[in-house]
């Protein structure tokens, strides 16, 4: 018998025109407050600037600002949009392909795969350039990637099976790369502030070779919407829809895999960002991917720099690296999430 049942992703057109004045100011606040991100970034640090100083530095050559704002502040904010970008989306694709709201490229080994191909090709290859990091964490990504879902259980793997898989991936891989780090002590400094997750070494190049990888990963995971949502009713649901789920899961692991492992190659691996923010949009959004994915594509970068600009005030004239800022604020708030509802029925 056919069900009557409405498909989750449903809403009748009242529910939708009231609920879009709130959608519409939620986008709008959350780029006013990308916008004061990107602002406070340019403006804090050591050597503290003015709003108004600091965009004079950002325009005119001549300014007294111009080369802290162009060499140290601009690469860092603008390598903090991109790595945001791609964590908050892999983090949104993640959930809606293992159907776990509790799903994060960082709790699911995902980061730990891509940290552990660079912790070895710096310390067993020497390499030392961008270029040949960000080549070894896609590689790691996407071997953690294909694994989790393997040992998950393929198709039917369900949320528990995924985060307990997970759960063991991450704990064996950073097991691994903190015995690389005692192991070789020349590599260790080098490989320091990068495995905490930081802003803080960015340079022109990172952001120019890294911005292609996000922009296709970007285009990617926007183009995976209609398929992940119609896989939410289920497969057979997904194919009436004309959607292919082999090849959505497919492309949704290339996707995760290119995003973080550009993310963690520049960066480090950095966690909790692509748990926060959908759990934070979907409340204004729903389940729709061709919404949630904008709103998180603006919300991931502006949590990123804040946590940044938070982590150059709190131990002045030090600075927290924007990794651990994020776990000193995400492990609250994902304990929160799994004592709700909804993250109870996801470990179930």
């Amino acid at each position: 018998m056919l069900s009557t049942k409405p498909p989750p992703l449903a809403q009748r057109p009242a529910e939708r025109s009231h609920n879009a004045p709130w959608r519409a100011a939620g986008l709008l606040g959350g780029v006013l407050l990308l916008l004061a991100a990107v602002a406070a970034s340019l403006a804090v640090g050591a050597k503290p600037l003015s709003l108004g100083e600091a965009w004079d530095g950002l325009w005119h050559p001549g300014s007294a600002a111009y080369t802290v704002v162009h060499d140290m502040r601009l690469p860092r904010t603008l390598l903090g949009l991109l790595a945001g970008v791609a964590l908050g989306l892999a983090g949104a694709v993640m959930q809606a392909l293992t159907r776990n709201p509790l799903a994060d490229p960082g709790l699911l080994g995902i980061n730990a795969g891509a940290s552990a191909a660079v912790v070895s090709a710096i310390s067993f290859l020497g390499v030392t350039s961008f270029t040949g990091f960000v080549w070894f964490a896609f590689a790691g990504a996407g071997a953690v990637a294909v694994l989790l879902y393997a040992v998950g259980g393929g198709r039917g793997a369900t949320p528990a099976r995924l985060v307990l898989a997970g759960a063991a991936l991450n704990a064996a891989l950073y097991s691994y790369v903190s015995a690389v780090q005692l192991l070789d002590t020349a590599s260790l400094d080098r490989m320091r502030f990068w495995t905490v997750g930081s802003l803080a070494a960015a340079q022109d190049y990172t952001v120019v070779r890294v911005a292609p990888f996000v922009a296709v990963g970007l285009v990617l995971a926007l183009l995976l919407a209609r398929p992940l949502n119609a896989m939410a009713m289920g497969e057979d649901a997904a194919r009436a829809l004309g959607a292919d789920p082999g090849r959505a899961r497919i492309l949704a692991i290339v996707t995760v895999s290119l995003l973080c492992g550009a993310a963690t190659a520049a960066c480090g691996p950095i966690i909790f960002v692509g748990l926060m923010v959908p759990h934070l949009v979907r409340a204004l959004t729903g389940p729709d991917l061709r919404r949630l994915l904008p709103y998180c594509a603006i919300a991931s970068p502006a949590l990123m720099l804040a946590a940044d600009v938070l982590g150059r005030v709190v131990v002045r004239p030090s600075e927290l690296q924007v990794g651990i800022v994020m776990v000193v604020a995400g492990g609250p708030l994902f304990l929160y999430f799994v004592r709700r509802p909804l993250g109870r029925a996801a470990a179930s």
